[in-house]
């Protein structure tokens, strides 16, 4: 039977002190410190437990840790001690319950000595009662009935200690519906037991602290929020607040579960994973300032205020659901209200407290109505779902749903239901229904079958049984002592420390001080090798081979006694100066034969079939790991692929704990072995692999694949670079043809399993970054300092967790999951920047024959105080006019969430703000121009119209029922827009109207692109189909079906469309046909940016995973032709001129291709022209959070926006 309380911990200030910047040692008082674990128990060196999660201290004091003069003030409220719950959800998923105090402590007089903190100070510290179970009532009653005791002036009858021992050892989780478990703390009577679990889920909070903070339509708003897996975000200054509303509206929505991250409370210097593109539940004290970040698309919910905001409207509930649960919310809660219109007269049937109204305060059973009201709402939204669960596929038929729906309620398709419907939340509902054996029992189709019935719907609830069986928890030592002895503590006490501890803790101490001076020991010597000598005489063959396998066998029986005897070896042993391990590597290293080697290998293969977990010591690890090495260069010599095969096979087996119980794998550690980096070692791996299949009657493609995600699991376990993995397995995949449905769910998994590697142990450093392809040097090698980057004691822990969380459930979120590996990449290089303090300073990579060593100019431009939210280049065409070109050419534009338009001269160094147009409410997110105006569109739904010239405002257009998405400036003083309203509109600029609705989307617009010569427009967004409409004939010409998810990205060139969707694929389309000629696969991510290539009729894609493909058009199709690994994160902006391509990424990366002109009678190269492209030049990154780029190929100049309000631009000074 599993234990009530898994853990109590103590966490606050312990002998190695670092305040939150990573600056060590005491600071003053005014600073905020890092807390840490201070006591536990069960003990860290228990072995039967887990160590409790390493980001709890971080979680439960969330500000840091502070010191203070003085401690409890009775006259003082901020004195007082805090109690609060949080909720930490593992890599995995699963929840772990903690309750909290918080409250001043004396700081301990060693620590104090230490540090020369003033005497008498005070610091924060926070106990915690862990659990697994969502007791929060008991978790809270326990933890506070310790605290009372602790500082009780009579005392306690026993160590505190001793009290929390037995509770938390003794007090078992009770049977659900049952028994009931009663345990005491000193006299203080408790007790905990559990529901049935046939019923409700077990929510042991009140439900009040949500109806109270929010007024019935922000609740139901919040509701829909989080049902639609919207990023939001709870604001509140109570900690407890914001974890009870983030459990309450968690329950509201069962019986579906929230399957993204989850943080109620979010320790202060995480705030900037507010920006996170993915999904998430977050809340955050309201004293946190987020002024700094984006917070686009974010749902903020203010629980002090009853305020919720967003710049992407949440679509409501539909009728007639929407009614009925807005008035069985009201009547819940304002009952008289309600019924004020009622006749007070009893006909018969009514009882009197209906009469009354229902007056009763909140308890349980409101809890369990406002629950089951919201079950009811589920019950009729989903009204015969079941009968569109195909029986042979068992998928959802969402669409022939979706139009029962629409027929029987009379109304047409909503928005809500068509994105509730492929939230990941209804999938995993789904794939449970479908997966449980006990069809029609869950809770929903009970409740569905009931009010079929016309039930009562409070019956699908299990009935309370008989009283539950009680058992009474005594503790044995309570009044033995019989010496009446008091134990009274004026400070919370520490747990009695080993010896070990003391030791460490003294040591800690000594350094800080000064007191402690280090002694260099010298390592001891290597062992010297033993030599093998080969004294055999001259013999015929076949004695030859029968004193061969005699020494075959010799061998392999003296190497299984030495493995069985390496694994014995002792904490205090050297194991590399060990007998086992001097004879294991003398046999590996003097046998030309490999026998040594293959003889190994195959000894610990043996080993690990007969059963053996793989799990070695500290000094056991680094002896296999070290010979394992030496085993398989020697290998790599003799090409023996087999041996090098099954060391990869048995290094993925073996293993180690860290210090926080998580495996370490042998194989982690090959990485810097140069076999891994040929493309026919795992060719042939893969070949074996394929030989070796159970299953060969398989399909070939699934067979293919399934050998393909071993090989692709190993690349990652030994840490290879993203890129150069997937290229390999990429060739290897074309060759077997296993199409692009495959593709991209090996890319996916590849990147998921590098994203758990890299989110725990950071980038690999064993390896020298890989050189591409076309001989340039990958940037990530480059540790580029970051002024406005987190310390590394700040990201430590806590960080890592919250990354894991982004990164966990690939078959949940696999197709959000790059956008989380290159959002965290600036996060994640802090543990590479670790690794690099104490070595020299990188060289500057050489630059490739043929690169020029071109001066470039970066300067930054100030001027907004808010996000840049859009940006735009003036280009010779938008100005050019009879007499050439104008000075206007070559302008930026920018637009931010400060609601200014700012226009900047690059001409003007120095002086570069030429203007600032203000008249927008809110972030500006579209600009265009022409010779004389600017024209920008903002998420106040409208669009203004500037002179260039004199900076006044011209016109203002309004006329859209959301934010605006695009604007575009025409010829003949018109404008055309586009916006979440799903409309395009043009306006006439010169009688302030709109002329024509020309276009309508059944969702929002998210990019079109329109050429004036032809009158075509092209227009997608998050229905995920492309509209094509002839505006000068006024008709739609093609809707264009294909991709599955939001189109983010279109481009327009005469009859070829080209469109790209976060369904990670990119399409080619012919306007005039309506027609799909291609699909772009095997990117890892979604594709946020599309350029066509006129003159080579090839296409470049950008995407979140940070790779740019070139596609060129060849015999039998178009396909890659080149890959590009300059960038590490998400690519924004493509612009593609005749010679030129300019590229911005999100991580503030920029880069200038060049393709080099035909010459004259030159022989006209083989193969697509689109290989021909080469970087020319990329400056150094600076790590920032970029917005927007635009790019200038005529002047070679490059612009990106941040968040932080600051544009980047970039001119290269090139000489042709």
């Amino acid at each position: 039977m599993g234990r009530v309380f898994e853990y109590f911990v103590v966490c606050g200030i312990g002998p190695e002190i670092h305040t939150l910047d990573g600056s060590k040692g005491f600071q003053g008082s005014g600073v905020l410190y890092m807390p840490s674990f201070l006591d536990q128990f069960p003990p860290s060196n228990h072995t039967l437990y887990p160590p409790p999660p390493p980001q709890l201290p971080t979680c439960v004091l969330p500000a840091g840790v502070e010191f203070f003069t003085s401690g409890l003030d009775h006259n003082d409220a901020t004195t007082y001690p805090r109690s609060y719950p949080i909720v930490l959800t593992e890599g995995d998923g699963s929840k772990i319950y903690v309750s909290c105090i918080a409250f001043r402590d004396p700081v301990s007089e060693d620590i104090a000595e230490a540090y020369r903190i003033p005497p008498n100070s005070f610091a924060d510290k926070c106990i915690c009662l862990v659990s697994r179970s969502p007791i929060f009532y008991v978790l809270r009653d326990a933890l506070e009935e310790l605290f009372i005791l602790c500082f009780l002036s009579t005392g306690s009858s026993k160590p505190l200690w001793d009290v929390i021992a037995h509770m938390v050892l003794n007090v078992p989780l009770p049977t659900p519906g049952k028994n009931r478990v009663l345990f005491a703390v000193e006299n203080c009577l408790l007790s905990v037991e559990a529901p049935p679990k046939d019923g409700l889920p077990h929510a042991d909070i009140s439900f009040q602290p949500l109806v109270q903070c929010l007024d019935v339509d922000n609740l139901i708003r919040l509701f829909t929020a989080v049902l639609l897996e919207r990023r939001v975000l709870l604001r509140s200054n109570k900690y407890s607040l914001l974890t009870l509303v983030s459990e309450a509206i968690c329950h509201l929505i069962y019986p579906f579960r929230w399957q993204h991250v989850y943080i109620p409370l979010l320790f202060f210097s995480g705030v900037d994973y507010i920006d996170a593109p993915t999904p998430y539940m977050m809340g955050l004290h309201s004293g946190v300032d987020t002024s700094g970040l984006a917070m686009d698309g974010v749902v903020v919910v203010d629980l002090e205020y009853n305020r919720i905001t967003t710049t992407e409207e949440v679509p409501p509930i539909p009728e007639p659901e929407f009614g009925l649960l807005r008035g069985e919310i009201l009547k819940l809660l304002y009952p008289k209200m309600v019924t004020i219109d009622q006749m007070k007269f009893n006909f018969g049937g009514m009882s009197e407290q209906s009469l009354r109204g229902g007056s009763k305060p909140w308890g349980e059973e409101h809890d369990i109505e406002l629950r089951l009201i919201f079950l009811k709402f589920f019950a009729s939204i989903l009204r015969g779902y079941r009968n569109f669960i195909e029986n042979t596929t068992h998928e959802f038929n969402s669409q022939a749903f979706l139009k029962k729906r629409s027929r029987s309620t009379n109304q047409p398709l909503d928005s809500m239901m068509t994105q509730f419907l492929d939230s990941q939340g209804f999938l995993d509902y789904l794939e449970r229904v479908i997966n449980s054996d006990e069809v029609g029992n869950n809770v929903l189709d009970k409740l569905q079958d009931a009010i079929g019935r016309g039930q009562n719907p409070a019956t699908v609830l299990p009935s309370p049984l008989e009283e539950p069986e009680i058992i009474t928890i005594s503790d044995p030592g309570e009044g033995i002592g019989g010496s009446g002895a008091k134990y009274c503590y004026d400070r919370f006490p520490s747990n009695i420390r080993t010896e070990e501890q003391e030791e460490k803790r003294r040591a800690i101490l000594a350094v800080a001080s000064g007191a402690l001076e280090y002694s260099g020991k010298h390592p001891p010597s290597s062992p010297s090798v033993l030599a093998i000598r080969d004294s055999k005489s001259e013999s015929d063959p076949r004695e030859r081979a029968a004193e061969r396998e005699r020494m075959v066998l010799d061998i392999k029986v003296k190497l299984q006694g030495l493995w069985l005897r390496l694994l014995k070896l002792g904490a205090t042993d050297d194991p590399l100066s060990s007998f086992e391990y001097g004879t294991i590597l003398a046999l590996i290293e003097s046998d030309a034969e490999g026998i040594g080697g293959s003889g190994f290998v195959e000894c610990i293969r043996e080993h690990i079939h007969s059963g053996w977990a793989g799990r070695l010591t500290e000094e056991q690890f680094i002896a296999v790991k070290e010979l394992l090495k030496t085993a398989i260069s020697r290998a790599t010599s003799r090409n023996d692929m087999s041996t090098i095969r099954d060391a990869l096979e048995v290094s993925a087996e073996m293993y180690r704990k860290d210090s926080n119980n998580v495996p370490d794998y042998v194989q982690r550690h090959l990485l810097a072995l140069s076999i891994w980096d040929e493309l026919r070692f795992w060719e042939g791996y893969f070949e074996y692999l394929m030989e070796q299949s159970s299953n060969k009657m398989a399909n070939y493609v699934t067979l293919v694949t399934a050998q393909l995600i071993i090989v692709a699991s190993h690349m990652a376990g030994l840490g290879l670079p993203d890129i150069d993995a997937w290229c390999m397995i990429e060739t290897i995949a074309e060759k077997n043809n296993i199409g692009y449905k495959q593709f991209i769910k090996l890319r996916g998994l590849l990147s998921h399993i590098q994203q758990l590697r890299i989110g725990y142990w950071g980038t690999s450093t064993g390896k020298v970054q890989s050189v591409s392809s076309f001989g340039l040097p990958s940037p990530r090698s480059q540790v580029v300092a970051d002024e406005s980057q987190q310390p590394a004691e700040v990201s430590g822990v806590g960080r890592s967790w919250v990354q894991s969380m982004f990164s966990r459930e690939a078959s949940l979120r696999m197709d959000s999951f790059s956008r989380v590996r290159k959002w965290t990449s600036d996060s994640g290089t802090l543990a590479a920047n670790e690794n690099t303090k104490n070595t020299a300073s990188p060289r500057k990579p050489d630059l490739p024959a043929g690169q020029k060593k071109v001066q470039s100019s970066v300067r930054i431009l100030r001027g907004h105080t808010g996000a840049v939210t859009a940006l735009h280049c003036v280009t010779r065409r938008e100005v050019w006019d009879l007499v050439g070109d104008r000075e206007d050419a070559g302008l930026f534009i920018s637009g931010s969430t400060d609601c200014t338009v700012k226009i900047w001269d690059p001409s003007l160094r120095g002086s570069e703000l030429r203007a600032t147009l203000k008249g927008h409410t809110r972030a500006v997110r579209a600009i265009s121009s022409d010779r004389g105006k600017v024209v920008s569109g903002s998420d106040d739904q409208s669009i203004i119209v500037w002179d260039k010239q004199t900076s006044q405002l011209l016109e203002e257009l309004k006329g859209h029922d959301a934010q605006v998405s695009s604007v575009r400036m025409l010829s003949g003083e018109r404008v055309l827009t586009s916006s979440h309203d799903g409309s395009v509109k043009m306006w006439d600029v010169r009688t302030d109207t709109c002329v024509a609705t020309v276009g309508r989307c059944s969702s929002a617009v998210l990019c079109m692109e329109y050429d004036d010569s032809t009158g075509i427009l092209a227009a997608a967004g998050r229905d995920a189909i492309a509209y094509i409409w002839d505006i000068r004939a006024g008709r739609q010409m093609h809707k264009l079906s294909g991709h599955t998810k939001w189109i983010r990205s279109i481009r327009m060139v005469g009859d070829t469309l080209v469109t790209g969707s976060d369904d990670w694929t990119a399409r080619m389309w012919s306007v005039s046909r309506g027609t799909c000629d291609a699909v772009l696969a095997c990117h890892a991510g979604p594709i946020l940016c599309v350029e066509y290539s006129t003159s080579d009729r090839g296409v470049i894609t950008g995407s979140a995973d940070g790779l740019l493909r070139f596609w060129g058009n060849e015999e039998g199709g178009i396909r890659c032709v080149k890959n590009v690994t300059v960038h590490s994160a998400s690519i924004l902006s493509i612009n593609a001129g005749e010679h030129w391509l300019g590229i911005g990424a999100a991580d503030n990366s920029m880069s200038l291709f060049h393709r080099p002109q035909e010459r004259l009678g030159s022989l006209s190269t083989t193969g697509s022209k689109m290989g021909g492209w080469q970087l020319y030049r990329t400056p150094q990154r600076t790590v920032a959070m970029v917005r927007c780029v635009a790019s200038d190929l005529d002047r070679k100049r490059i612009c990106s926006g941040g968040r932080n309000g600051l544009l980047r631009l970039w001119e290269a000074t090139i000489n042709i």
